[in-house]
């Protein structure tokens, strides 16, 4: 599966500039927001923001998955941003959060949206990719890095 073509370069930052969890997700929702498949900002941030009430979405390793299934979308689309600093995310593991990608799809994605986020997290488990998503510097490259094949 080809992660990027569910994204594009206007929608990944290397630069979030928030320290609270929830303004990153403000932030996401902005970033995601550039993208002709996002119906409604207003919509899909309210949305991710209630999935992350039932549980944090902050995986561990670094990592974070907010998402929602929504009608704000007509597509999936994942934006991507990194913390230098890292974010207190609620993470499982209670430490900081670097690497964010915010997935929103259709309410009738049955199951695309799952496999989505268990590519993202396969290829996020391996450190060495996460280390390599620290140091990219181009969205064309960390693009290139979502599509890795085993």
């Amino acid at each position: 599966m080809k992660l990027s073509k569910f994204s594009s370069e206007d929608i990944i930052t290397f630069e979030l500039k928030s320290t609270e969890k929830d303004k990153i997700i403000d932030e996401l929702v902005e970033l995601v927001s550039k993208s002709a498949l996002v119906k409604d900002a207003e919509q899909l941030l309210a949305d991710v923001k209630e999935r992350e009430e039932l549980v944090t979405t902050g995986v561990g390793y670094g990592v974070a998955f907010p998402h929602a299934k929504t009608k704000a979308t007509k597509g999936i689309v994942i934006a991507f941003g990194r913390s230098d600093d890292g974010v207190d995310f609620d993470a499982v593991d209670h430490k900081p959060v670097h690497l964010f990608f915010l997935i929103a799809a259709p309410e009738d994605a049955i199951g695309a949206h799952l496999n989505v986020m268990a590519r993202l997290s396969y290829i996020m488990k391996s450190e060495e990719n996460r280390k390599k998503m620290m140091e990219v510097t181009s969205p064309g490259e960390l693009l290139q890095m979502i599509d890795i094949v085993d």
